[in-house]
């Protein structure tokens, strides 16, 4: 069914339904061979569509395969992950934090168990659920651990019920905006001339039905209806350009805003470090060598259940210890407000509290610590780029715990931990920089940490805005402050939004790189949110762009592949409004004053069927390197003026047909032969010239497109000749041939002159097209 909907989806233009319907009132007349003509050609042209964008989005489907979200069911007793979408009524789920509610459920077993509904409900604050509460598809698990039972999903579900809205008001983007406005102006110019030329033609006493095949043939001609196709194809190439670098592009119109991108905003671990964090000392609250710090951190990591965390990992295999004297009886889940994470552990000596987490979290909860002394030993580390994670404890009597128990620990000490720089990083920043992308980093980490990894990697850390600033900030003093700031430290999770929509607001196509449960908001606020096929599934689901790997260098090589994409769209662009439309307008032109009609609708749609072909391979093509260089934005009035030189210039070697073809008294059906060759032929050859800032000849295109372009211009030499009877075309003189293509020559030369008078003097704004 859906196949069959693309199919017919190719002739829903409402120009084309009415020139079938035209098409079979001139079957029903008698005009059995000019119904026949534009049937067939109308069904080669939706065919030759279809096939191309269905191919385009399998390939897209396959691609998103390698990025869906799964949930973790229990079937048969046994724990499975399976895609969100193949979760039915019936299943037992489990949950942790940065889960997806798959469906409409049912808490059967919650442990501090907090779930953001902002998405469903609007409300600002995580809620806390217990046994019994109901929890929705379209919301997730911020901290803690539930088992649920799944009641309905899909559309049975209270989002799904709404779904269809909510897809409705997903915002446009520049690009998918820009093309709208281009197909406005077109349809708008094509209508009005459309309508004036069938008026005039029936003025002029011409049969009513050839002037209305007329007329709606020239829609054809002067419709980009090749637009959705071309524009679906170079998306779903450049998605599998981008999948073979590892980038996996979950909505195609954000690769023209990833291309565009100026700015990008990320966390430094595992970006500009490895993401491998290591111990490298463990210490008291005296500053020594401690043990028991250690074997207090190590139990913590060990018998945490709730979030998984590299820091964790990393405790649990730097020195294990044995734990079989200690058993687990309850836990506190790390959160992103509380910022630490407890233990209660049954002892040979009783039952303990152990809480770590950062620094000042855990400061806050152990009253008798020394905090000038602490805060003295830990700046050191700082200073040399080193994470600090403190350890408290507290002796207790009861079973359970909740958050009202982490008060009153002691200060036992600190974990100093290191993230190595990555190999290679300074220069993908220096590659970054040249593309015109500039990296700002926005961490929780402390500003002394973020200033020494700044100075490692070759950033400017001489200004740091900090959380406790940003709080205090006016948003117009943000929106100053954050253009000129690189580095944003001891950031609360809220305001990496704040950060990214004052940048937004500053004039820059912002992208935004997260991978944990926090980071989905600044995801939706962010131009191109971007996130890592390891990240939480709330991340990846918030993510236009999902990375396979984290590294700044596949990003980059996105980057390059998001301009091509980008730039081989615009030269379909910058074709249909040179000499496409350039041939229309003659066309029509030329009705109003030549007694008969320069070309019969069949004609027309055999031309425009022939010059749909090279057009086809634009997104196999080459692009320039200085296309490449700086990021690019759709600018419709670049494209107007674009529109309104070389437009005019396609007509005037137009003219220049009409003059040599009338000049040598040629007949009817040769007129039309011969201006049925110059238009096929220069709207194949201009994108050679137009596809290119350089001097066309010095600039290769790739194969596909060449070889298009020289099948084209074969077969319309030899159409006269082989479908003469078919079309009404009737062969020309040699030497009338000769001047003909010596006249498209003169064309595509002028057209090269022109175009470097129009790059060199019409000036555009840094990250327009022309630039």
């Amino acid at each position: 069914m859906e196949v069959l909907k693309l199919f017919l989806s190719q002739f829903k233009s409402p120009v084309i339904i009415i020139l079938l319907l035209a098409a079979a009132v001139a079957f029903l007349v008698g005009d059995r061979a000019d119904a026949g003509i534009i049937t067939v050609i109308v069904g080669i042209s939706g065919s030759l569509g279809f096939w191309q964008e269905k191919g385009a989005r399998d390939a897209v489907v396959k691609l998103l395969r390698l990025v869906q979200v799964t949930a973790t069911v229990v079937r048969n007793g046994q724990d499975k992950e399976v895609p969100v979408g193949k979760v039915v009524a019936g299943d037992i789920v489990k949950l942790t934090a940065g889960d997806i509610i798959p469906g409409d459920c049912q808490l059967i077993s919650a442990k501090d168990l907090f779930v953001d509904q902002a998405g469903l409900t609007g409300e600002t604050f995580p809620v806390e659920k217990a046994v019994g509460d109901p929890v929705y598809l379209g919301t997730h698990v911020v901290s803690g651990q539930a088992q649920a039972k799944v009641i309905t999903v899909g559309k049975q579900t209270k989002f799904g019920q709404t779904a269809a809205r909510l897809a409705a008001r997903e915002p446009e983007t520049e690009f998918e905006r820009g093309i709208r406005r281009f197909g406005y102006l077109l349809m708008t110019v094509t209508l009005i001339l459309v309508l004036g030329i069938f008026a005039v033609n029936v003025w002029f006493a011409r049969p009513v039905l050839e002037s209305l095949l007329f007329a709606l043939a020239l829609a054809v001609g002067l419709t980009p209806e090749l637009l959705p196709v071309v524009i679906s194809i170079n998306l779903a190439k450049g998605a599998k350009r981008m999948a073979a670098g590892k980038v996996i592009v979950k909505r195609l119109a954000s690769i023209e805003n990833f291309g565009s991108m100026n700015i990008l905003c990320a966390d430094k671990t595992g970006t500009l470090t490895e993401g491998k964090i290591q111990v490298e000392k463990v210490l008291g609250a005296d500053g020594r060598e401690s043990d028991a710090v250690w074997q207090l951190a190590f139990i913590n990591s060990s018998f945490e259940t709730g979030f998984h965390s590299p820091i964790d990992q990393a405790i649990r295999i730097h020195h294990p210890l044995d734990l079989s004297d200690f058993s687990k009886l309850d836990e506190i889940p790390y959160d992103f407000v509380r910022k630490r994470l407890s233990v209660l552990v049954q002892t040979k000596a009783g039952k303990l509290l152990i809480t770590k987490g950062a620094l000042a979290n855990i400061l806050e909860i152990c009253p008798g610590a020394n905090r000038e002394k602490i805060k003295r030993l830990t700046d050191k580390y700082s200073r040399d780029g080193m994470r600090i994670l403190a350890v408290a404890s507290k002796k207790i009597s009861q079973d359970k715990i909740d958050q009202a128990d982490e008060q009153g620990l002691t200060f036992a000490g600190f974990l100093v931990l290191s993230d190595p720089v990555k190999d290679g990083v300074t220069q993908t920043l220096a590659n970054l920089q040249k593309l015109g992308v500039g990296l700002k980093i926005i961490t929780g980490d402390n500003q002394l940490v973020a200033r020494a990894l700044a100075r490692k990697v070759g950033l400017d850390a001489t200004k740091i805005l900090t959380g406790q600033q940003i709080t205090k900030m006016e948003e117009a003093a943000l929106v100053a402050a954050a253009q000129t700031t690189q580095i944003f430290a001891q950031v609360e999770p809220n305001q990496k939004e704040q950060i990214i929509l004052a940048l937004r607001k500053g004039g820059n196509v912002v992208g935004f790189l997260g991978d944990g449960i926090n980071d989905a908001p600044a995801l939706h606020a962010a131009d191109v949110g971007i996130s890592v096929n390891t990240g939480v599934d709330v991340a990846k689901q918030a993510a236009s762009i999902v990375l396979l790997h984290k590294d700044l260098h596949i990003l980059k090589e996105g980057i390059v592949e998001g301009r091509r994409t980008f730039a081989n769209t615009m030269k379909y662009i910058f074709m249909a409004t040179s000499a496409n439309f350039g041939n229309m307008f003659s066309m029509a032109g030329a009705s109003l004053f030549l007694p008969f009609l320069p070309l019969l609708p069949g004609q027309i749609l055999f031309l425009n069927l022939l010059t749909d072909f090279p057009e086809m391979t634009i997104a196999s093509d080459n692009v320039d390197a200085i296309d490449l260089e700086a990021p690019r934005r759709w600018d419709i009035s670049f494209i107007r003026r674009f529109m309104l030189i070389f437009g005019p210039l396609s007509s005037a070697f137009d003219y220049l047909t009409f003059a040599l073809l009338l000049g040598f008294g040629v007949s009817v059906m040769q007129f039309r032969t011969g201006w049925f060759l110059e238009s096929v032929i220069s709207a194949a050859v201009i994108v050679l010239v137009i596809r290119s800032r350089k001097f066309f000849l010095s600039s290769r295109p790739s194969i596909y497109l060449l070889a298009t372009t020289l099948l084209v211009v074969i077969a319309a030499h030899l159409a006269p000749y082989l479908l003469g009877p078919v079309f009404g075309f009737k062969p020309l003189p040699i030497f009338l041939v000769l001047a003909i293509n010596t006249i498209i020559v003169g064309y595509m030369f002028a057209a090269q002159a022109v175009k470097s008078f129009f790059y060199a003097r019409i000036m555009v704004q840094p990250g327009k097209p022309g630039r």
